[in-house]
Protein backbone atom coordinates (compact mmCIF):
# COMPACT_ATOMS: atom_id res chain seq x y z
CA UNK A 1 0.00 0.00 0.00
CA UNK A 2 1.24 3.29 -0.79
CA UNK A 3 1.49 5.22 2.41
CA UNK A 4 3.28 8.37 3.85
CA UNK A 5 2.90 8.84 7.64
CA UNK A 6 3.93 12.40 8.81
CA UNK A 7 4.84 11.59 12.67
CA UNK A 8 5.31 14.12 15.28
CA UNK A 9 8.18 13.75 17.95
CA UNK A 10 7.47 16.52 20.17
CA UNK A 11 9.96 19.70 22.18
CA UNK A 12 13.02 17.29 23.99
CA UNK A 13 14.02 13.76 22.95
CA UNK A 14 12.82 10.51 22.06
CA UNK A 15 10.12 10.13 24.64
CA UNK A 16 8.07 13.08 23.22
CA UNK A 17 6.77 10.88 20.79
CA UNK A 18 2.67 9.71 21.57
CA UNK A 19 2.12 6.27 21.34
CA UNK A 20 -0.02 6.59 18.10
CA UNK A 21 3.36 7.75 16.68
CA UNK A 22 5.05 5.22 18.10
CA UNK A 23 3.15 2.34 16.70
CA UNK A 24 3.20 3.70 13.30
CA UNK A 25 6.89 3.62 13.59
CA UNK A 26 6.87 -0.09 14.54
CA UNK A 27 4.47 -0.92 11.82
CA UNK A 28 6.60 1.23 8.93
CA UNK A 29 8.19 -0.60 6.86
CA UNK A 30 10.69 2.58 5.65
CA UNK A 31 11.50 5.28 8.81
CA UNK A 32 12.91 8.41 8.02
CA UNK A 33 13.81 11.31 10.44
CA UNK A 34 14.88 14.97 9.57
CA UNK A 35 16.46 16.73 12.92
CA UNK A 36 17.45 20.55 11.59
CA UNK A 37 14.27 22.24 11.49
CA UNK A 38 13.73 22.54 14.95
CA UNK A 39 16.39 21.31 17.86
CA UNK A 40 15.67 18.30 20.50
CA UNK A 41 18.28 18.87 22.71
CA UNK A 42 18.67 15.59 24.47
CA UNK A 43 17.16 13.32 21.58
CA UNK A 44 19.02 10.41 21.18
CA UNK A 45 18.88 8.30 18.15
CA UNK A 46 19.99 4.88 19.71
CA UNK A 47 17.72 5.34 22.36
CA UNK A 48 15.01 5.84 19.40
CA UNK A 49 16.34 2.83 17.79
CA UNK A 50 15.76 0.64 21.16
CA UNK A 51 12.15 1.92 22.25
CA UNK A 52 11.18 1.66 18.52
CA UNK A 53 12.60 -1.36 16.70
CA UNK A 54 13.95 0.57 13.84
CA UNK A 55 16.93 2.48 12.57
CA UNK A 56 15.77 5.96 11.15
CA UNK A 57 17.49 7.25 8.12
CA UNK A 58 18.41 10.36 8.60
CA UNK A 59 17.44 12.98 6.09
CA UNK A 60 19.82 15.86 5.01
CA UNK A 61 18.37 19.08 4.35
CA UNK A 62 19.11 18.90 0.37
CA UNK A 63 17.30 15.61 -0.16
CA UNK A 64 14.12 17.29 1.34
CA UNK A 65 14.44 20.50 0.13
CA UNK A 66 16.55 20.41 -2.97
CA UNK A 67 15.45 16.95 -4.26
CA UNK A 68 11.84 17.78 -3.48
CA UNK A 69 12.41 14.36 -0.85
CA UNK A 70 11.97 11.72 -3.77
CA UNK A 71 13.97 9.36 -1.64
CA UNK A 72 10.89 9.41 1.03
CA UNK A 73 8.17 9.40 -2.24
CA UNK A 74 10.22 6.37 -3.79
CA UNK A 75 10.05 4.70 -0.45
CA UNK A 76 6.32 5.12 0.24
CA UNK A 77 5.63 4.26 -3.65
CA UNK A 78 6.47 0.60 -2.40
CA UNK A 79 5.31 0.43 1.46
CA UNK A 80 4.38 2.15 4.23
CA UNK A 81 6.59 5.21 5.07
CA UNK A 82 7.17 7.08 8.05
CA UNK A 83 8.41 10.07 8.03
CA UNK A 84 9.78 11.58 12.06
CA UNK A 85 9.66 15.59 12.56
CA UNK A 86 10.84 17.36 15.56
CA UNK A 87 7.74 18.88 17.29
CA UNK A 88 4.26 19.00 14.83
CA UNK A 89 5.21 17.76 11.36
CA UNK A 90 3.41 20.56 9.12
CA UNK A 91 4.57 23.75 11.08
CA UNK A 92 7.46 23.53 8.33
CA UNK A 93 6.29 24.67 4.54
CA UNK A 94 9.05 22.02 3.25
CA UNK A 95 6.96 19.44 4.85
CA UNK A 96 3.80 20.52 3.44
CA UNK A 97 5.50 20.42 -0.10
CA UNK A 98 6.29 16.99 0.28
CA UNK A 99 2.43 16.20 1.22
CA UNK A 100 1.66 17.80 -1.82
CA UNK A 101 4.68 15.78 -3.81
CA UNK A 102 2.77 12.79 -2.15
CA UNK A 103 -0.61 13.62 -3.57
CA UNK A 104 0.24 14.15 -6.83
CA UNK A 105 2.24 10.87 -6.70
CA UNK A 106 -1.01 9.32 -5.40
CA UNK A 107 0.75 8.22 -2.19
CA UNK A 108 -2.16 8.34 0.98
CA UNK A 109 -0.76 10.68 3.71
CA UNK A 110 -1.72 10.79 7.29
CA UNK A 111 -0.91 13.00 10.47
CA UNK A 112 0.22 11.81 13.81
CA UNK A 113 0.73 15.20 15.56
CA UNK A 114 3.60 16.42 18.24
CA UNK A 115 3.89 18.79 20.35
CA UNK A 116 4.39 22.43 18.66
CA UNK A 117 6.88 24.77 20.26
CA UNK A 118 4.19 27.37 19.05
CA UNK A 119 1.65 25.83 21.17
CA UNK A 120 3.92 25.18 23.91
CA UNK A 121 5.34 28.36 24.19
CA UNK A 122 2.21 30.37 24.13
CA UNK A 123 0.84 28.03 27.27
CA UNK A 124 3.60 28.19 29.34
CA UNK A 125 3.75 32.35 28.94
CA UNK A 126 0.09 32.55 30.49
CA UNK A 127 -0.56 34.68 27.41
CA UNK A 128 -3.78 34.08 25.50
CA UNK A 129 -3.12 32.25 22.03
CA UNK A 130 -6.02 34.05 20.31
CA UNK A 131 -3.72 37.51 21.20
CA UNK A 132 -0.96 36.43 18.97
CA UNK A 133 -0.40 38.39 15.73
CA UNK A 134 2.05 37.15 13.01
CA UNK A 135 5.32 34.98 14.28
CA UNK A 136 9.01 35.35 13.08
CA UNK A 137 12.24 34.53 13.18
CA UNK A 138 15.01 36.59 14.37
CA UNK A 139 18.09 35.54 11.97
CA UNK A 140 22.00 35.28 12.53
CA UNK A 141 23.52 38.73 12.64
CA UNK A 142 24.85 37.43 9.13
CA UNK A 143 21.80 37.52 7.84
CA UNK A 144 20.46 40.99 8.69
CA UNK A 145 17.05 42.10 8.56
CA UNK A 146 14.81 44.34 9.93
CA UNK A 147 11.61 42.58 9.30
CA UNK A 148 11.54 41.16 12.86
CA UNK A 149 11.41 44.52 14.20
CA UNK A 150 8.73 45.90 11.61
CA UNK A 151 6.96 42.81 12.50
CA UNK A 152 6.69 43.90 16.32
CA UNK A 153 5.33 47.24 15.05
CA UNK A 154 2.69 46.11 13.65
CA UNK A 155 1.39 43.33 15.86
CA UNK A 156 1.90 46.15 18.95
CA UNK A 157 -0.46 48.59 16.91
CA UNK A 158 -3.35 45.98 17.34
CA UNK A 159 -2.29 45.33 20.44
CA UNK A 160 -1.13 41.68 19.86
CA UNK A 161 1.63 39.68 21.18
CA UNK A 162 4.44 39.03 18.96
CA UNK A 163 6.39 35.47 19.08
CA UNK A 164 10.10 35.59 17.98
CA UNK A 165 12.03 32.14 17.21
CA UNK A 166 15.99 32.25 17.13
CA UNK A 167 17.57 31.28 14.18
CA UNK A 168 19.62 27.60 14.57
CA UNK A 169 22.19 26.57 12.00
CA UNK A 170 22.42 22.90 12.89
CA UNK A 171 25.40 22.11 10.11
CA UNK A 172 27.48 24.41 12.51
CA UNK A 173 25.76 23.90 15.52
CA UNK A 174 25.01 27.57 15.83
CA UNK A 175 22.13 28.99 18.08
CA UNK A 176 21.08 33.15 18.32
CA UNK A 177 20.96 33.22 22.07
CA UNK A 178 17.71 35.65 23.37
CA UNK A 179 20.56 38.17 24.49
CA UNK A 180 22.55 38.67 21.25
CA UNK A 181 18.71 38.79 19.51
CA UNK A 182 17.82 41.68 22.03
CA UNK A 183 21.02 43.78 21.20
CA UNK A 184 20.26 43.32 17.19
CA UNK A 185 16.68 44.59 17.69
CA UNK A 186 18.25 47.72 19.97
CA UNK A 187 20.33 48.53 16.93
CA UNK A 188 17.46 48.45 14.84
CA UNK A 189 16.07 50.67 17.83
CA UNK A 190 18.87 53.43 17.40
CA UNK A 191 18.80 54.12 13.61
CA UNK A 192 14.38 53.70 13.56
CA UNK A 193 13.60 55.31 16.61
CA UNK A 194 10.22 54.72 16.74
CA UNK A 195 10.36 53.54 20.52
CA UNK A 196 9.17 49.81 20.07
CA UNK A 197 12.24 48.19 21.19
CA UNK A 198 13.82 49.94 24.36
CA UNK A 199 15.71 48.98 27.15
CA UNK A 200 12.55 49.70 29.09
CA UNK A 201 10.37 47.02 27.09
CA UNK A 202 8.92 44.36 28.68
CA UNK A 203 10.03 40.77 27.10
CA UNK A 204 9.42 36.92 27.67
CA UNK A 205 12.27 34.89 27.57
CA UNK A 206 11.72 31.44 26.99
CA UNK A 207 14.62 28.48 26.79
CA UNK A 208 14.37 24.51 26.33
CA UNK A 209 10.72 24.66 26.65
CA UNK A 210 9.07 21.18 27.48
CA UNK A 211 12.02 20.19 28.60
CA UNK A 212 12.83 19.55 32.70
CA UNK A 213 15.77 22.49 32.56
CA UNK A 214 12.77 24.66 30.96
CA UNK A 215 13.22 28.87 31.66
CA UNK A 216 10.81 31.46 31.90
CA UNK A 217 11.59 35.00 32.30
CA UNK A 218 10.24 38.25 31.92
CA UNK A 219 11.60 41.55 32.63
CA UNK A 220 12.71 45.21 31.10
CA UNK A 221 15.12 44.43 28.52
CA UNK A 222 17.85 46.44 30.59
CA UNK A 223 17.30 43.06 33.43
CA UNK A 224 17.23 40.20 30.12
CA UNK A 225 20.30 41.72 28.27
CA UNK A 226 22.93 39.67 30.70
CA UNK A 227 20.61 37.10 31.82
CA UNK A 228 21.65 33.32 31.47
CA UNK A 229 18.93 31.43 29.71
CA UNK A 230 21.32 28.29 29.35
CA UNK A 231 21.20 26.46 25.88
CA UNK A 232 19.58 26.17 23.27
CA UNK A 233 16.52 26.68 21.20
CA UNK A 234 15.40 29.64 22.93
CA UNK A 235 12.50 31.53 21.78
CA UNK A 236 11.28 35.61 22.78
CA UNK A 237 7.79 37.48 23.46
CA UNK A 238 6.93 40.71 22.80
CA UNK A 239 4.09 41.37 25.04
CA UNK A 240 1.14 43.57 23.16
CA UNK A 241 -1.80 44.75 25.14
CA UNK A 242 -1.94 42.60 29.01
CA UNK A 243 -5.28 40.76 29.48
CA UNK A 244 -5.27 41.37 33.87
CA UNK A 245 -4.94 37.53 34.13
CA UNK A 246 -1.88 37.68 31.37
CA UNK A 247 -0.18 40.39 33.88
CA UNK A 248 -0.99 38.10 36.60
CA UNK A 249 0.64 35.24 34.76
CA UNK A 250 3.50 37.03 33.68
CA UNK A 251 4.12 38.30 37.44
CA UNK A 252 3.39 34.99 39.23
CA UNK A 253 5.46 32.56 36.97
CA UNK A 254 7.97 34.93 34.86
CA UNK A 255 9.08 37.13 37.59
CA UNK A 256 7.79 40.12 35.63
CA UNK A 257 7.65 43.37 37.51
CA UNK A 258 4.66 43.99 39.76
CA UNK A 259 4.10 47.17 38.08
CA UNK A 260 3.32 45.34 34.76
CA UNK A 261 -0.50 44.78 36.30
CA UNK A 262 -1.27 48.27 36.89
Amino acid sequence: MKELVFVGLGLEDENGISIQGLKEVKSAENVFIELYTNLMPNFSLNNFKIISGKQPYILLRHELEEENGKIILNAAEKGKTVFLVPGDPLIATTHITLRLEAKKRKIQTRIIHGTSIISAIMGLSGLHNYKFGKTVTIPFPYNFSETPYKVIIQNKKFGLHTLCLLDINKKKEQFLSINDALKLLLNIEQKRKQKIVTTKTIVVGLARVGSSSQILKAGRIKQLLDFNFGGPPQSLIFPGKLHFMEAEALVAFAGAPREIKE
